[in-house]
């Protein structure tokens, strides 16, 4: 571990010295590449040094009690020695974490797609629950959002919707969402005062970059028509809407919240490169996908990673077993502390194989 850990601190040092070099930053591209580089081994390298730092202090807190002290001093000292090796305990578990594999996605925008599942209006009512609480979890996050297609009910419900969300990290925390999220509470509709239960499913898609995907415009059918809103109202007498289906795959996208019938073709058209990307690796690695379908599920009640329980205002993650008591601010976004111990957990079956 720690030659790779003295190889990823010499490399960094290197690459400090040349993105400082005039010729370098006159190459935009080269710079901002060998930027991105440092960036990602930035917080290893601060961790190793911090580490380094710590394993110092211990030796020379170990050549000081070898030393004639006074039982004063000898006692401090111990003290020190304690601390230290218990700090240098937990930085080598942090650098374990840190060199562990990354995926490849992780530092990548998403589009995150909510589909109302089993339950009629209710879950359909929960979907736009959930829209707003990933809304606001971007917030708190200081990513921006995007909502490129929606398919409401006229009275609050989401039957399905798409929302692009713009931020460094967002797949490496919203990647733990995809499944199927079932909700349990008393509908307004609910005159007995009878608990539902309902449904919606989640799926989280990495976006790509221009060369991930081969994506040509001869391939793919434009067909534009009226942006619609709530009650079929128009937003605008105009063909501003947007649908893109790519015709060797047949996949199909639809963006319709811009008045521009450009702009709404340019977000349909990144969108459908990142469905397609999903497509391919379907296609490719079948392992993968099963997985992803198996995680997704059908949106049945039965099926689920999460529980929202509203009379008993808890909220409960069943793949870590994890039940916390503060569904409001869960719901209001503060998703903090379920995806950290997703990410604890998933950091610890990786941690087996080391």
């Amino acid at each position: 571990m720690f030659k790779k850990l003295d190889f990823i601190l010499q490399k960094y040092e290197e690459l400090s010295l040349t993105v400082s070099d005039p010729a370098v930053i006159a190459d935009q591209s080269r710079w901002q590449k060998l930027m991105k580089e440092m960036r990602d081994i930035e917080p290893i390298v601060l961790k190793y040094r911090e580490y380094k730092k710590a394993a110092e202090d211990l030796e020379s807190t170990k050549e000081l009690l070898s030393e004639n002290l006074d039982d004063e001093m000898r006692e401090i000292a111990k003290m020190e020695l304690s601390d230290l090796e218990e700090k240098i305990s937990v930085l080598e578990g942090e650098l374990k974490i840190l060199l562990l594999p990354k995926d490849p996605n992780d530092e990548k925008n998403v589009y995150l797609e909510l589909r109302a599942g089993t339950g009629g209006e209710e879950a359909a009512l929960f979907a736009a629950d959930l829209l707003r609480m990933y809304t606001r979890y971007a917030e708190r996050r200081g990513w921006k959002t995007e909502l490129t297609d929606i398919n409401d009910t006229g009275i609050g419900g989401v039957k399905e919707a798409v929302v692009r969300i713009i931020g460094r990290g967002a797949f490496s925390r919203l990647k733990y969402e995809s499944g199927v999220h079932r909700v349990q509470r008393v509908p307004e509709t609910e005159s007995a005062g009878r608990i539902h239960t309902s449904a919606a499913t989640v799926a989280i898609m990495p976006e790509v970059e221009d060369v991930s995907v081969d994506l040509k415009w001869e391939d793919i059918r434009v067909d534009t028509f009226r942006a619609s809103g709530h009650g079929g109202q128009y937003i605008n007498m105009t063909d501003s809407a947007v649908r893109l289906t790519h015709i060797p795959t047949g996949v199909v996208v639809q963006c319709q919240d811009e008045k521009s019938q450009l702009k709404n073709k340019e977000k349909a058209y990144n969108e459908l490169k990142s469905r397609l990307y999903a497509f391919y690796q379907q296609q490719q690695h079948d392992e993968q996908a099963a997985e992803r379908k198996g995680q997704i599920g059908s949106g049945d009640r039965s099926e689920r990673i999460r529980t929202y329980n509203f009379p008993q205002g808890r909220v409960t993650d069943h793949r870590i077993g994890l039940t916390l008591y503060k569904l409001d601010q869960f719901m209001d976004g503060d998703l903090d502390e379920i995806i950290d111990a997703l990410i604890t957990s998933e950091q610890a079956e990786k941690m087996k194989g080391i």
